[in-house]
């Protein structure tokens, strides 16, 4: 069954579209939720641009997109992110600012911190970060110091580049050590991430991934954390919008610091978030601003505000549930098709998945779902020397799919992984299912 998760969400009846770009702009129907105001002057004054953000928004209509660490924010959000607040110069923090004039900016972000903090039951929140990386690195500047032994996923093995990457600063300034997951089962060997705690005595220990598709168990890596005596900080960017639905648990109880991203299943703008325990709320907060940030964007802010109110609702709770729903479905359907699951399934929005049963690599793979309008991203798998494909269901899920066209999404993976009419018939299969749900049905 579909769950429409918002009043703009749900199944319509479209034709299939066509990506426009500037050729085509002067023809299209109109601009998408939250341009109206200025779209009109920007058409006229830039046709390019204006053409390729049309070009875009058909883009994101025509086709699935099945990008694990992406969705469609509200009209609401989208209203709040081209607002004045974009023009609004903002250093420091709510009367406390180094400019004038930031009396309504105040409240804005006094709101957007509040409902955070009702929203996952945190004892401060910092909404700020520029980013999820950001709000990372800056939770890294508040409790550590350089050449601190850190505890993290490998990257190998699921690990974010702010895990300890040679290529991020995380990696350059921090000693990193890398966990994994278990080779048989793909789940997270706690075993072996207290071994390695006993071995390292780590400052901090981070758990959180990119690819990981189960639940982790954050008590057990607080009991891990308090016997050596490390930070526990939580990079949450993937579950915090299933957390804030009530269909994943909650890291806040048992993490020092939890990072986050308010985009991907919490369905906000692009940008950062940090949660953390009162005792560490001037730490964090002089982290971020003004270690590692400078002014902070305050359109942006007013739109987390208004995602963090979007996700306090009953219509958002059903919502999460159901992209939880979806990804089992989706998941099974995957399998059926032959392809193999990292730990056999999911508990959440995200599915890893190894083509080689069907004779492919993960890069033409790639290639031929997208010749068929199907968008998703791939990765490493671990224990393998090879990449993998990794796909989530929180893009559809706004859309009004259910498990039914999860398991359609499945067969026409599987008929274009096999490549059989060269993508033919999948990518009418598509065109149908986005003609049927469009992201912003009452404009189209």
């Amino acid at each position: 069954m579909s769950v429409t998760p918002a009043p703009t969400r749900g199944a319509s009846t479209a034709t299939e579209r066509t990506p426009r770009v500037t050729a085509g702009a002067a023809a299209h129907p109109g601009p998408h939720p939250g341009w109206e105001s200025g779209f009109g002057e920007l058409l006229h004054r830039d046709p390019e641009i204006a053409g390729l953000l049309l070009g875009e928004a058909d883009r994101q209509s025509a086709g699935l997109q099945l990008i694990a660490a992406e969705n469609f924010t509200s009209p609401a959000v989208l209203a709040a992110l081209g607002s004045p607040l974009a023009n609004k110069y903002a250093e420091g923090y709510p009367g406390a600012r180094h400019h004038g004039g930031c009396e309504l900016v105040d409240l804005a972000e006094r709101i957007a911190v509040d409902r955070a903090k009702a929203l996952f039951g945190a004892e401060h929140a910092n909404v700020q970060p520029h980013s999820g990386s950001a709000a990372v690195l800056a939770a890294y500047a508040a409790l550590l110091r350089p050449g601190d032994p850190v505890l993290a996923m490998a990257l190998r093995q699921g690990g974010h580049l702010t895990h300890g990457s040679a290529a991020n600063i995380s990696g350059r300034w921090y000693d990193f050590t890398g966990y994994g997951v278990d080779a048989r089962t793909g789940l997270v060997d706690y075993a072996q991430v207290r071994a390695l705690a006993r071995a390292h005595r780590p400052r901090a220990i981070v758990c959180g991934s990119i690819s990981y598709p189960r639940h982790i168990d954050y008590a057990r890596f607080r009991e891990i954390a308090d016997e050596v005596g490390a930070y526990l900080i939580v990079d949450a960017a993937h579950p915090i919008g299933l957390v804030a639905g009530g269909a994943a648990p909650n890291p806040v109880p048992y993490a020092d610091v939890v990072c986050a991203t308010t985009h991907k299943v919490l369905r906000g703008p692009r940008g950062g978030l940090i949660l953390c325990r009162v005792r560490l709320a001037e730490r964090i907060d002089r982290a971020v601003y003004p270690l590692t940030q400078g002014g902070a964007q305050m359109h942006t802010i007013a739109a987390k505000a208004v995602a963090f109110g979007e996700a306090a609702t009953v219509a958002f709770t059903a919502y999460a549930h159901q992209v939880v729903a979806n990804g089992r479905a989706l998941a099974a359907g995957l399998a059926a098709e032959g392809l193999d699951l990292a730990t056999g399934g999911t508990d959440t929005h995200l599915i890893t998945a190894d083509v080689a049963p069907l004779g492919l690599d993960a890069l033409t793979a790639r290639a031929r779902l997208a010749a068929a309008r199907v968008v998703l991203d791939t990765c490493g798998l671990a224990h393998a020397p090879v990449r993998g494909l990794r796909l989530g269901t929180a893009a559809v899920t706004t859309q009004g799919m259910g498990e039914a066209e999860m398991t359609r999404i499945a067969e026409l993976l599987g008929t274009a992984l096999r490549g059989g009419d060269t993508g033919h018939m999948a990518r009418a299969g598509v065109a149908e299912l986005a003609g049927r749900f469009p992201p912003y049905p009452a404009h189209m």
